[in-house]
């Protein structure tokens, strides 16, 4: 039985990396995926002895640079359990000759994560481009399905991959890996309304007041703006509606039964492409509403301080306006409160 132990390198040159497109040999369970280069330990090798022999046999080269990034622990139904020593190599001598497991190819750092690779892959060579510092990640699978990930013993959320209806496509990724590659998947909005005391007619022909939640300053993406009452990313394995329940008690306190959200409709978020801390956000979401019309008194709220620094009340027509104009105090989606529109128009008749 082969040593649950290797060792994967990512070879630097320029600005690509050497991959090994694994073509080549029967019951590889990396057929047809594109890796780094590396393999498992042989009797009595350290990590870096089974780095510098696995790099010579599978590519000629003779690394003189390299650097040790990680651990990584695998874990795959019908496969034993894996321990992989992650590393870099930015130095090397001879000529790159070819590989019986594969086919080599210099590919730019830009364009691997297009490239057919495992889904937590795309989550450590992330972490690689950002320069982290050392770290430990544990990734499961069933099939090539990813399941769970976790990052220095922290769990990471998954999201299942969706189309442009929403309907999930049997794929998962981890959440940062889609907000950088701009990777469809789902959100789930719920609106809170009440009527105004003092009825006034917007363009929609509504007269109702929605519960704005002020965003934690502590957030990386549009710290203190105000935004959807509740709204939350739907887990890998989840649905929109529970996961709807779900953040509006742990945001707002609200423990809401199934038939009190009035399901509203779907909207398409469009391409969002921002910068925040110096990192690229590419956000692409289709969002499920959900309407909220049970009395509620915005002073007893339990919010959930890292998430929502306050709440309030403000006519539908105001966050309408401020979604249009662009308010950088707001960061609500026009389209989504365009659908709640429509809506209001509706109970209001």
């Amino acid at each position: 039985m082969k040593s649950p132990l290797t060792t994967l390198c990512y070879v630097e040159h320029g600005d690509s990396y050497l991959m090994l497109h694994r073509v080549s040999k029967k019951n590889d369970v990396n057929k047809d995926k594109w890796i780094g280069i590396g393999g498992h330990f042989e009797e009595g090798e350290s990590p870096e002895e089974c780095l510098l022999r696995e790099a010579y046999e599978e590519t000629g080269l003779r690394l003189t640079s390299w650097k040790f990034r990680g651990i990584v622990t695998f874990v795959a139904e019908g496969w034993p359990p894996e321990y992989m020593c992650l590393y870099t190599a930015d130095g090397f001598e001879g000529e790159l000759t070819d590989c019986d497991e594969g086919v080599l190819e210099w590919v730019p750092k830009s364009e691997v994560t297009k490239l057919n690779l495992w889904e937590g892959d795309k989550i450590f060579l992330k972490l690689l481009a950002e320069d982290a510092p050392f770290f430990s990640m544990k990734l499961t699978y069933r099939g090539d399905v990813l399941t769970g990930a976790w990052l220095d013993g922290k769990a990471m959320e998954l999201f299942d991959v969706c189309d442009e209806t929403g309907a999930v496509t049997g794929k998962v990724t981890e959440r940062s890996v889609a907000h950088t590659a701009g990777v469809m998947h789902r959100t789930a909005h719920i609106w809170v309304v009440r009527e105004q005391t003092e009825k006034r007619t917007n363009e929609n022909g509504s007269h109702y007041e929605l519960l704005m939640q002020k965003r934690s300053l502590r957030k990386n993406s549009f710290p203190g703006c105000y935004d959807v009452s509740s709204a939350g990313h739907v887990q890998a394995g989840d649905d929109y509606l529970e996961s709807a329940l779900r953040e509006l008690s742990e945001e707002l306190g609200i423990v809401a039964a199934p038939e009190e959200l009035e399901y509203v409709g779907r909207f398409d978020s469009g391409d969002i492409l921002a910068e925040f801390d110096g990192k690229p956000f590419h956000d692409r979401e289709i969002s499920a509403v959900y309407v909220y019309r049970r009395p509620v008194d915005a002073a007893s709220l339990k919010l959930q301080e890292e998430e929502v620094d306050a709440v309030k009340w403000m006519p539908y027509e105001k966050v309408l306006q401020a979604a249009k104009s662009g308010d950088p105090d707001f960061c609500v989606n026009e389209r989504g409160l365009k659908l709640l529109g429509k809506y209001l128009e509706r109970v209001s008749e």
